[in-house]
């Protein structure tokens, strides 16, 4: 028993599949022509060790199925093509843009898919099988698996642009504190998203222009579906990370605007009480002279003129606008 075979299916034409237990039976079965989806945990050593087996295989073709990190892009083979997908990472506890890769190596009657992290794109395809409603053959299989990773990129995509609408929102009615280090992670999301969403997007245009023979008019629809939606996506990636480029700009000139208000009531308040902080500091040098020391009243009467002096002051900066 292979311990990375995460699960082996027949296409029975008709929607459904035929759960294969091993993979004993798979040569046979390609012998027939028999259309077979074999999906693995590339990270096991039984995975490598069936690739290497496998006569339609090249070793530069299984090394770049196996290695640790691959972009997305399609690489014509030579019993076949290698295509490399990726798609959003929705594992719990896992950070959307933190990508899942997925490789494909795919033929007229086979398609085998590695990845290392569980795909939900892989589980939605196998269920729709289970329940007799998914591909009937091979081009189907491969296009189904492409237009779900694709569809799965929606709601990500979609709670960015809400997280951004909020921030907006609280820039523009001023009713609460943007979260500064939420911001930065929602533009982080983002460009790590649209990293290989672009490529991604070019990958399937060359698997629809470099037309295999298998792919028949139904599947290169759905990939042209799928590719529409990328389409759309990076575009609103791309307006997202410009959304969240001024939202920034905005936050730092509203936090620059706070300060500087600040900055002046205190320029304000120190101008108020720079001639009172003098006259006081003059009067209050311990040497002989100072005038008032003999008159009960002479203190009085200095409190009154620093009042009014206060008072003067203030109604100068009013005047001036500067209050």
């Amino acid at each position: 028993m292979n311990s990375g075979l995460v699960h082996a299916v027949q296409l029975d034409g008709l929607g459904g599949a035929l759960e294969l237990n091993d993979l004993q039976s798979v040569a046979q079965l390609q012998a027939q022509n028999k259309p077979i989806w074999l999906h693995f945990d590339y990270s096991a050593n039984d995975t490598i060790t069936w690739l290497q087996a496998q006569s339609y295989l090249q070793e530069w073709e299984w090394q770049a199925l196996t290695t640790d990190e691959t972009r997305p892009r399609v690489t014509q083979a030579e019993h076949g093509l290698l295509l490399f997908l990726r798609g959003v990472n929705l594992n719990p506890q896992q950070s959307p843009e933190d990508m899942v890769s997925i490789r494909c190596f795919v033929n007229e009657n086979l398609l085998i898919t590695l990845r290392k992290r569980q795909l939900m794109s892989a589980q939605d395809v196998l269920q729709s099988l289970k329940h007799k409603k998914g591909p009937c053959d091979i081009a189907d299989l491969l296009s189904s698996l492409v237009q779900r990773l694709t569809s799965r990129m929606q709601d990500v995509i979609y709670q960015i642009d809400e997280q951004l609408d909020a921030f907006e929102d609280c820039l523009d009615n001023h009713d609460g504190q943007i979260d500064a280090g939420v911001l930065s992670t929602t533009r982080r999301q983002t460009i790590a998203l649209k990293r290989y969403l672009k490529p991604q997007k070019v990958a399937i245009t060359e698997l629809v222009d470099c037309q295999p023979s298998w792919l028949n008019d139904s599947a290169i629809h759905k990939l042209d579906e799928a590719n529409n939606a990328l389409s759309r996506y990076v575009e609103e990636l791309e307006s997202a990370i410009e959304r969240a480029q001024v939202i920034q700009h905005s936050l730092s000139n509203q936090l620059s605007e706070q300060l500087n208000q600040r900055m002046y009531v205190m320029s304000v308040v120190a101008a108020l009480f720079l001639p009172l902080g003098f006259l006081t500091g003059l009067l209050g040098v311990n040497i002989g002279g100072i005038p008032g020391t003999e008159s009960p009243y002479a203190f009085a009467l200095f409190v009154v003129s620093l009042c009014l002096l206060t008072g003067g002051i203030g109604y100068y900066f009013r005047a001036k606008h500067w209050l």
